[in-house]
């Protein structure tokens, strides 16, 4: 069973998808075992990558950026499986292309949101660096006009990243709501179809089963820190028997647990980013706040000291985001390939050189 990290009842239900991916007693051949093992031993690897060091880790752009990366990743890894193992969708049962393509279809709503947070961000920091503008003090002290502006701008920017809840449901709310639906849909579809008795088939349900928990996983960490919210955090429990379990298990219990401790501490955000630009803008407000060109030497080197800390700090968000921004729009690619891939291969099931082609895309 699935829960919440907020205390509130579970709305994530999940059970028996092992029994029904791996039934006792099958037998696999040597060549397919090898390609499985390899996928797994990929993901594992990948999952550790992403187990938080210490709690500054969690959550900052840099491992947002690595968090999709490695999705983007394991998805790839799926499709060079099924080139591999020579299993072309055509030959799937239609259960499974149903699925593959309802899900698909989710995440690419999933990623429009996401790529929309990163943007909204994105336009914020621009904020700041229009106020970092007015503010420099390398010509001598801002005049009062100037600093009212930068206010304005940076207060702009506090109302952006403030708590939730001081606004109504906005669109970008409502949004982020949609994405929580997605997240309870794939919770809920996780258990494996109806399968054939095909070795083939069995690997690619193990491995589909595997990129969809760490799916759920990432797009749910990346949902609850935009949304500021825990109710998109899942407790998936992964069987024992699967390669990666032990690690997928630590790197959500860690992640997880410390999104929570944020949150119950009262931050505005768990993006550690936001907090750090955050924490100077307010500073610079304050600086600001009796608007005067009469600033004592002291009152001065302040300001300069705490614009170009700010400064930097921002600089290097942006950065961040440039780099989230592109993995996200990445991911996204990601799975429009591989939807319109199999799309191409239903189409054009009866000819074969066409097939061919389309093939060429989940390679």
């Amino acid at each position: 069973m699935s829960r919440l990290h907020d205390g509130q009842k579970p709305f994530f239900h999940f059970g028996g998808h092992l029994r029904k991916i791996l039934p006792s007693g099958f037998r696999t051949p040597a060549k397919f075992r090898t390609l499985l093992q390899n996928f797994e031993v990929s993901l594992d690897r990948r999952l550790q990558n992403l187990k938080p060091k210490n709690r500054s880790d969690v959550l900052n752009i840099s491992w947002m950026t690595q968090a999709i990366e490695s999705l983007s990743e394991t998805h790839n890894d799926v499709k060079s499986l099924i080139t591999n193992l020579q299993f072309p969708s055509t030959d799937w049962d239609e259960s499974w292309m149903d699925s593959y393509l309802n899900d698909s279809l989710k995440l690419l709503d999933i990623c429009i949101s996401l790529s929309s947070e990163v943007s909204r961000l994105d336009q914020g920091q621009l904020l700041l660096q229009y106020a970092i503008h007015l503010l420099n003090v390398s010509d001598g002290h801002p005049p009062s006009d100037q600093q009212f502006r930068a206010r304005d701008s940076i207060s702009e920017w506090l109302q952006q990243v403030g708590p939730k809840g001081s606004n109504p449901v906005t669109p970008r709310s409502a949004k982020l709501e949609h994405c929580l639906d997605i997240l309870r849909e794939l919770v809920d579809t996780l258990c494996a179809p109806k399968i054939k008795t095909s070795a083939r088939g069995r690997i690619l349900l193990r491995a589909m089963y595997g990129v969809k928990v760490q799916t759920i996983f990432v797009c749910g960490v990346f949902v609850a820190a935009f949304s500021r919210s825990t109710k998109a955090l899942v407790g998936l429990q992964v069987p024992e028997k699967f390669l990666w379990s032990s690690t997928f298990m630590d790197v959500q219990n860690d992640v997880n647990s410390e999104i929570k401790r944020l949150f119950g501490d009262g931050s505005l955000t768990v993006l550690k980013d936001v907090e750090a630009v955050d924490g100077r803008a307010r500073e610079l407000l304050a600086l600001t706040e009796n608007a005067s060109e009469a600033f004592s030497s002291e009152d001065a080197e302040m300001l300069k000291n705490c614009v170009t800390d700010l400064k930097e700090k921002v600089e290097n968000f942006a950065q961040g985001l440039d780099l989230l921004s592109k993995q996200v729009d990445g991911f996204f690619q990601v799975v429009l390939q591989g939807r319109d891939a199999l799309l191409c291969n239903l189409r054009v099931s009866s000819e074969q050189p066409k097939v061919g082609v389309c093939m060429t895309l989940l390679s």
